[in-house]
């Protein structure tokens, strides 16, 4: 299968990815996501494809400042024994190693995500919500930054170039409070219950952190289709979509 691709003939690629800031998993995603998607475009030409991410929480009810440990929020909190927490998230560090990221369960303080979905959704209002998602998942599983406050929000936002005094106004008026509830009730509608989840051009789905070759594949199949006939693209829900399991 070539990797080559004709952008005169169609639109971009449409990506929808849910996904929850405080998921291991969801980052080791992006990032094979990121691997097939330059497998796909040969020489990574960005206008093959669209991203755009939605919000998922995983634990809505875990506060904002959680008194412990990784391993005691899922040993404690959700009830898993200690030892096997430790092991699983040995196994979870090694994989993400695997992809080029360094994960550090021992400095990452666990927190409710609800105020970083609204920060990604403002980035996106900016333009900036790629990179809003890239700093995120890089302050919580690599450098123990707090992602649950506004003031810490605020300032990850200013790293990446937005403007901290409105970043941190949008947060406290929860302006964007609706459009993480909007994208959540939208994965109810679709059926997702774990993240990660892509959805390719309205008509595939991809649950999980799959392998590279596994994303080319399906970008390549939509392309294909997309090119054939343009007037097909994004035609069927994802509800109604061939699920690659995780």
């Amino acid at each position: 299968m070539s990797s080559a691709v004709d952008l005169s003939v169609s639109e971009p690629i449409k990506i929808d990815i849910w996904s929850d800031v405080a998921c291991p998993w969801c980052y080791i995603g992006k990032r094979k996501f990121e691997a097939g998607r330059g497998l796909f475009t040969g020489a990574g030409d960005a206008r093959a494809v669209e991203i755009e991410y939605h919000s998922f929480e995983l634990s809505p009810d875990t506060p904002v400042d959680f008194d412990g440990s990784e391993i005691d929020f899922l040993a404690g909190h959700k009830g898993m024994p200690a030892d096997q927490v430790g092991q699983m998230l040995a196994r979870v560090t090694d994989i993400a190693s695997s992809v080029g990221l360094d994960y550090d369960f021992d400095l990452l303080k666990h927190t409710n995500t609800v105020k970083a979905h609204e920060l990604l959704h403002f980035a996106k209002s900016q333009g900036k919500q790629l990179e809003m998602a890239e700093r995120l998942f890089k302050a919580y599983f690599t450098e123990g930054r707090h992602i649950g406050r506004a003031d810490d929000l605020a300032d990850l936002a200013a790293e990446i170039g937005l403007d901290r005094d409105a970043a941190l106004a949008a947060l406290e008026s929860e302006r964007f409070l609706s459009d993480v509830r909007a994208d959540q009730s939208l994965a109810q509608e679709y059926g997702i219950q774990g993240v990660p989840f892509f959805v390719i051009d309205g008509r595939y789905g991809v649950s999980g952190a799959q392998d590279a070759g596994t994303f080319a594949q399906v970008l390549e199949q939509v392309w294909t289709e997309k090119s054939a006939d343009p007037s097909t693209g994004a035609s069927e829900s994802a509800s109604d979509s061939e699920e690659v399991p995780a």
